[in-house]
């Protein structure tokens, strides 16, 4: 059981890591200044490889609860993460992301009727003291609508997150559709946006075509399909807390690929945010875990039972 635990929460946590190098590959490799296009080849292409791969269309009330988690998780998320990210000085953006597990909590009470433990609270405050001290550098003035957008970026994910995990997923569909459906659901929201603003695509030579096809693969697709497994089988506050991650990623791929130093500050940061981390998989009860597997409980029985004996 512990065994099948952990690997688990590796399996999931792969995808905030690899979220983590997506900073590293668009400053590298990528057109500058695409923010928008950027986040349409990411969720369109990952969405529609999904579906083909998975060769289910959502039925019913689904297409609404799909689109809904596709603009929450996808369509806004995108576009206001990178609005706050070219406007926020100093990684303010991501220490208002490390914020998530707060917000998941609260959104929890709201929305799965779960209330959360002084030491989740406590914990996920050490998770975004941690991540502000690996990210946060001299800054000026702050910006409005940049410091509204990281605001609303992380509110998007969090409500998204939760409600995936409310509404579990339709009898018979694996994570692999449900990842395929809000990817594709993100990515035509995002269209339309990205035209209107960006005009028509740049022109892309064999770096950032390679960018572009890292991105969409193994940034996208295969890390959203981990993120979205991961919360039909842990609770959602477990998940958020997995989060943090994606900053220091990026911390150490600039230290390791761009020459980036980490200071003393910095380290000290990154062992806090990455205890609170780990402390975040143990704040929640087993068995509320498995009362928690969204719809799957009332769809697929055998499978939230197999869940409690693997606990």
């Amino acid at each position: 059981m512990a065994t099948s635990r952990a690997a688990l929460i590796t399996l999931t946590a792969l995808a905030p890591v690899s979220w983590g190098t997506t900073y590293a590959v668009t400053t590298e490799f990528l057109p500058p200044d695409r923010p928008l296009f950027t986040a349409l080849v990411r969720a369109l292409p990952a969405g529609l490889l999904l579906l083909a791969l998975g060769r289910v269309l959502p039925r019913g009330a689904w297409w609404g609860k799909a689109a809904v988690l596709g603009a929450l998780n996808i369509g806004a998320f995108f576009p206001l993460l990178f609005l706050s990210a070219y406007r926020l000085p100093g990684g303010l953006a991501a220490v208002v992301g490390s914020a998530g597990p707060l917000f998941v909590a609260g959104l929890s009470v709201l929305l799965l009727g779960q209330r959360p433990s002084a030491r989740t609270l406590l914990t996920g405050a050490v998770a975004a003291f941690g991540v502000s001290l690996v990210v946060l550098r001299a800054a000026g003035a702050l910006d409005a609508l940049g410091l509204l957008a990281a605001v609303a970026s992380t509110a998007s994910m969090s409500t998204g997150t939760v409600l995936t995990q409310r509404w579990g997923r339709p009898e018979g569909v694996g994570p692999l559709a449900l990842t395929g459906w809000q990817l594709t659901a993100g990515g035509l929201l995002i269209a339309p946006l990205a035209f209107l603003a960006e005009g028509a695509p740049p022109a892309l030579d064999g770096p950032a075509v390679g960018g572009y096809l890292y991105l969409a693969v193994a940034n996208t697709a295969v890390a959203y399909w981990l993120w979205f497994r991961g919360i039909g089988r842990m609770t959602a506050t477990q998940v958020t807390f997995l989060g943090p991650l994606s900053p220091l990623t990026a911390a150490v791929v600039g230290w390791a690929a761009l020459g980036q130093a980490l200071t003393p500050v910095q380290l000290v940061g990154m062992a806090l945010a990455f205890g609170a981390t780990v402390a975040g998989q143990f704040v929640t009860r087993p068995s509320q875990a498995v009362g928690l597997g969204a719809g799957n409980a009332r769809t697929e029985p055998r499978d939230v039972r197999d869940r409690a004996l693997r606990r």
